[in-house]
């Protein structure tokens, strides 16, 4: 391939994927800026706003092992592009609703719609991309989504002085829309190598997955780690600057944007720097171990001084964060190319059921805490720390060594 079709592919196959992506990390994160907007007008608890909040990882979680059969069967320009359909009627439900049910419905719309655009970026590059650029290639696809997080702060803060979350939330549904006929019209396609087509062959392909020593290996930082950042960057991070820090609304904002802007600072470091880590001799195993060290003493800094640590440390985190999605290529290196789309989306669900379950486990601890007579800090303070245990543990799984097979 020479340069210019060098970047003719990028042109016509990155950037559609990576607005893609770029839409549902916003999606994603919107609610921590929304969110107490959503409570204050609807008189939401934390237990219901983490519930409404975190439907979307529920259903996000629930479509990953369909999803990876689809993307291996049919190719992920058609899937991704049929599922942003999806995305752009639950935006369009959400902003049209002024109810519990009708927004957790939308938000579920929006989690099953939006589930494909990182697993389906990653199936693509498979396809079309030699295994030595894989790493480089997850961290500028992750930097789309860190932009994603960015828009969810200050911008989104912002943009609510001047129009109602109703008509943020529309305008985001249209945008949805353009980008699914960008990526069916645009993106290119190629066969796929399924290694067996039949749903039979499918299963035993999923359960191959489920049944490595490997994936193991990974799977309870996903669930603890990555999911329980993700809920914690979702909602919790706003409420606990709140509760822990007394900070306002704008000062939330801004916050959030520092720390948006480092993930993307750790995104961008991997695009342009993994492959020449990588050949230089530093395993990403090594970046990814390294990295989770470092985030659960930054949490663990965080829960206990939140006003010292977390002023300086929030940003520091979510860098650490961007570091730790180098796990899905460690998780699909051990699987050929035909199980590629399964092997990620096996972990990205034990990711999304962490972050569902610890998005709404906050806040079912934090309520029922506060009904036994604690103080708001006390009961966060503690649901944070039982975060960091669920954390603790599943790093020494990680990192107790193996018998060499």
């Amino acid at each position: 391939m020479n340069e210019t079709d060098a970047r003719r592919l990028w042109i016509r196959l990155f950037l559609p994927f990576a607005a893609g992506y770029f839409l549902s990390y916003l999606y994603r994160t919107a609610n921590a800026v929304i969110g107490p907007v959503l409570a204050r007008e609807l008189s939401l608890g934390d237990n219901a706003l983490g519930l409404l909040t975190s439907t979307y990882f529920l259903a996000f979680g629930a479509a990953q092992l369909p999803l990876g059969m689809l993307l291996d069967r049919f190719g992920p320009r058609r899937v991704e592009a049929g599922l942003l359909v999806i995305a752009a009627a639950g935006a369009a439900v959400f902003a049209l609703s002024d109810e519990l049910g009708g927004l957790a419905m939308g938000r579920a719309m929006i989690g099953l719609g939006v589930s494909a655009c990182l697993m389906a970026s990653f199936k693509a590059f498979a396809q079309w991309f030699p295994p030595e650029r894989q790493a480089s290639l997850t961290g500028w696809i992750m930097a789309s989504g860190g932009l994603g997080a960015l828009a969810a702060s200050k911008p989104l803060e912002l943009a609510l002085g001047f129009a109602s979350w109703q008509e943020i939330v529309f305008a985001l549904s249209v945008a949805t829309l353009a980008v699914a006929a960008t990526i069916l019209f645009v993106a290119p396609d190629k066969p796929v190598e399924t290694g067996g087509s039949g749903l039979a062959e499918q299963l035993a392909g999923v359960k191959r997955i489920f049944s490595s020593a490997h994936f193991w290996r990974y799977a309870p930082m996903g669930f603890w780690f990555t999911g329980g950042f993700m809920a914690i960057q979702g909602l919790w991070v706003a409420r606990w600057m709140t509760v822990m820090e007394g900070l306002d609304g704008a000062a939330i904002a801004g916050r959030l944007t520092l720390m948006s802007g480092a993930m993307l600072g750790g995104f961008v470091f991997m695009g342009f720097f993994a492959t020449r880590l990588v050949h230089r001799g530093i395993k990403l195993d090594t970046i990814y171990r390294a990295s989770m060290l470092v985030a659960i003493g930054l949490l663990a800094l965080i829960s206990s001084l939140p006003t010292f640590a977390g002023n300086l440390l929030w940003p520091v985190l979510g860098a650490c964060f961007s570091l730790s999605n180098v796990s899905y290529a460690l998780v699909a290196q051990a699987f050929p190319s035909s199980l590629s789309g399964r092997a990620n989306t096996a972990l990205n669900l034990l990711v999304f059921a962490g972050a569902f379950g610890l998005q709404w486990g906050i806040g079912i601890l934090v309520d029922a805490l506060q009904a036994h007579g604690w103080a708001g800090d006390t009961a966060f303070r503690s649901a944070f720390f039982t975060l960091l245990g669920g954390q603790f543990l599943a790093l020494i799984w990680m990192l107790r060594p193996r018998r060499q097979v």
